[in-house]
């Protein structure tokens, strides 16, 4: 004799309204985290600090690092010469000549080297010009920081 359960018995279903509820939610929040981070382009320098540093978009930019004994960098590409970046910046000029030009100098580096930096820049015909500081206000966050 066969004893039927006082439960009915429903076949198992599953609802797709809430698993597709989750996956919007994951696809949001990975979308909002990648947009956040900041594409670091420059070598890791010692920046000196800043009051009155302000942080710009994270547009198409040039990174041109010096490091402390001297080195120049194109983004994190070093250079042999100051003649080679010279001609780097020069090929970059010609295909953008509105491009926004960061300069990334070790706080420990000679002043000179800077100085070199910025009348390389000039040669090739860059004029607008930001120098990339640490700002005192936000001092844990990366990007690109000009002062005035």
């Amino acid at each position: 004799m066969r004893v039927s359960s006082p439960i009915p018995h429903h076949k198992a279903r599953i609802e797709i309204i809430p698993l597709i509820d989750i996956m919007f939610f994951l696809l949001a929040s990975f979308m909002m985290v990648s947009l956040s981070q900041v594409h670091m382009k420059g070598m890791k320098v010692n920046l000196p600090t800043g009051q009155t540093g302000e942080t710009q978009a994270k547009n198409e930019y040039i990174s041109v690092s010096v490091d402390r004994d001297g080195h120049p960098y194109f983004d994190k590409e070093e250079m042999r010469s100051y003649d080679d970046l010279a001609a780097r910046l020069k090929k970059v000029h010609d295909e953008n000549p509105e491009a926004k030009v960061f300069i990334r100098g070790d706080a420990d580096t000679v002043h000179f080297n800077i100085i070199r930096v910025l009348d390389t820049l000039r040669s090739v015909g860059f004029y607008k010009v930001a120098f990339e500081i640490k700002s005192e206000g936000l001092k844990n966050m990366p990007g690109p920081s000009s002062g005035p």
